[in-house]
């Protein structure tokens, strides 16, 4: 008896699909015919899933861990250059601030003074020379022995004082 009497069309009779092999489910609990399997060994078959498992963790670490990492130090490379560019900001703001002065009467005559010497009418110039720095390195034997001791202690700075 047909379990419907709306169409004409002859269905097939229920099978169980795991009896019958038609089902995906039915092809994972049978087991696979010798001439199908890729190896007759175990230990071979072992081999190749493991050495698949590595292959796969490979990839894996290629598409995840890599550049998780590159991340990282793109970050670092970041914050080091924004610091550099904070640097370079504050620098060019100061030159700005430079040259703004230098745009007024007063910083020309002051930049001319410091790198010319301009002078003025009415002025007069006048340079001073800093004293040149002695030599230390004095022969031995007296007097010299006893200007290197003076010369040792006034650049010791002064005595510390005895705690009791």
């Amino acid at each position: 008896m047909s379990r419907s009497t709306t169409t004409s069309i002859k269905r097939p009779t229920r099978r169980v699909a795991a009896d019958q092999g038609t089902s995906r489910l039915g092809d994972l609990t049978r087991d696979i015919p010798v001439e199908r399997k890729i190896s007759r060994r175990p230990r071979i078959a072992l081999f190749f899933g493991l050495f698949s498992l590595a292959i796969i963790g490979l990839i894996v670490a290629a598409v995840v861990i890599l550049p998780i990492n590159t991340w990282m130090d793109q970050t670092d490379d970041i914050d080091r250059r924004q610091a550099e560019l904070d640097e370079l900001t504050r620098v060019n703001n100061e030159l700005e601030g430079e040259v703004n002065r230098l745009e007024t009467d007063d910083g020309a005559r002051e930049a001319a003074r410091e790198e010319i010497g301009l002078v003025e009418a009415g002025e007069r110039r006048t340079t001073v020379q800093l004293p040149t720095a002695l030599p230390t390195d004095l022969p031995d034997g007296w007097p010299y022995n006893v200007v290197t001791a003076i010369i040792a202690a006034r650049t010791a700075g002064p005595a510390p004082t005895p705690t009791e």
